[in-house]
């Protein structure tokens, strides 16, 4: 095996030019598709931040709803129905929409209002790092993120805009709560909420329901859908997968990203098979003399093998640095690079796949080898 590997090892080194080449192929695609798969991933977070940052059990939804930001809405009067339910904790309802912004320049940019029962602890800004969230209570009150400084045209708590006509305040800031839609979250007290979005106070986006710990969460589902009529009721993981493949394959981001990364995967699959073919067919010469010496084709495939498994460890290990390197650069992006161990082991299987595929073409070539062209020359 040490012997194999040294043969492998020394036709891979000898021409470090080819080598390089061959490693700036495996980077190339690699990196990527980790771009484009850990943009995909990242997108699937940002969509469901504020479903995974709910303290919801239930979410009870206008017929339809496709995703958290969708701007159905329903009848409140099922809340206390819902409430009635043996098993039920609490039913809370959400107030979220559109609404304009206006700067103290008299410049009109949009927001998204969320507005929950800060008393209920529902949903709540968190990453909060100046200021207080309980302030939210007060008429007028307002939090958000600090990202967004320049599109509100704010730069600390205290400072003030109007919100549909209405003087609001920032009492509090926070980090890292971004919209993918790139329209600022404007956190709100619900009361508030519906003014800013002009909801009528019979009115709700949803209600989020809360089951009791000791409670059966199926027999409570099934409850609270007869008591709902033509509203829906999903679990929060229900939820969160509706949103997320609306938002990844109902508007086509997803496609355009696995696109990227088939591309990333084509080119570098063709770049290594050309460059290994290359070297391959540079040492035609060695390959029949070890044939003419009486060496198997299997010894002769297994250098062959090793040698793109080396090239594939070490473009992998240059690749996965640079990716780490791109998620921190973009960790407080509009889109952030979200990069799993799952991925990073299923990235490595693919690389090893590609660089040992691009060695069939090689391995065809020196079969065809004539053991006797060693002493013709």
């Amino acid at each position: 095996m040490s012997l194999v590997l040294t043969l492998a090892s020394r036709n891979l080194f000898h021409d470090r030019l080819r080598f390089v080449a061959t490693l700036i192929g495996i980077v190339f695609s690699v990196v990527l598709v980790m771009i484009q798969m850990g943009l995909f991933l990242g997108f699937g977070r940002m969509v469901t931040t504020m479903i995974d940052h709910t303290s919801a059990d239930l979410w009870v939804l206008p017929k339809g709803a496709k995703c958290f930001e969708d701007p159905s809405q329903l009848n409140t009067g099922a809340r206390d129905k819902v409430a009635s339910v043996d098993g039920v904790a609490s039913v809370v309802p959400l107030v979220i929409g559109f609404s304009d912004w206006r700067l103290g320049s008299g410049e009109v940019t949009p927001v998204f209002v969320v507005g929950a029962d800060l008393r209920d602890n529902t949903l709540q800004p968190w990453n909060v790092v100046e200021g207080d969230v309980r302030s939210l209570s007060q008429v007028g009150a307002v939090v958000v993120d600090r990202s967004y400084f320049d599109r509100l045209g704010i730069s600390s708590v205290g400072e003030t805009a109007e919100i549909r006509g209405r003087r609001v305040k920032v009492v509090a800031l926070t980090d890292g709560i971004r919209s993918f839609t790139t329209t600022p979250y404007v956190f709100v007290d619900l009361r508030n909420a519906r003014q800013y979005t002009g909801t009528f106070p019979e009115r709700a986006s949803s209600l989020v329901v809360r089951v009791k710990s000791d409670a059966d969460r199926t027999s409570v589902l099934e409850a609270v859908k007869a008591k709902v009529g033509d509203a829906e009721v999903l679990t929060s993981a229900e939820f969160r997968d509706r949103s997320r493949s609306f938002w990844l394959f109902g508007t086509g981001a997803g496609a355009a990203l696995f696109a990227g990364a088939l591309l990333g995967v084509i080119v570098g699959t063709v770049i290594v098979a050309q460059t290994l073919y290359s070297s391959t067919k540079d040492h035609l010469s060695e390959f029949a003399t070890l044939r003419a010496m009486g060496s198997s084709n299997g010894y002769i495939y297994t250098v062959i093998i090793y040698q793109a498994l080396l090239s594939a460890v070490i473009g992998f290990i240059i690749a996965a640095a640079i990716g780490y390197a791109v998620v921190d650069v973009t960790a407080k992006s509009a889109l952030p690079i979200v990069i799993t161990p799952w991925l990073i082991a299923a990235l490595f299987a693919l690389t090893v796949v590609m660089c040992v595929a691009s060695a069939i073409g090689a391995i065809v070539r020196v079969v065809r080898i004539d053991p006797a062209t060693v002493f013709m020359r």
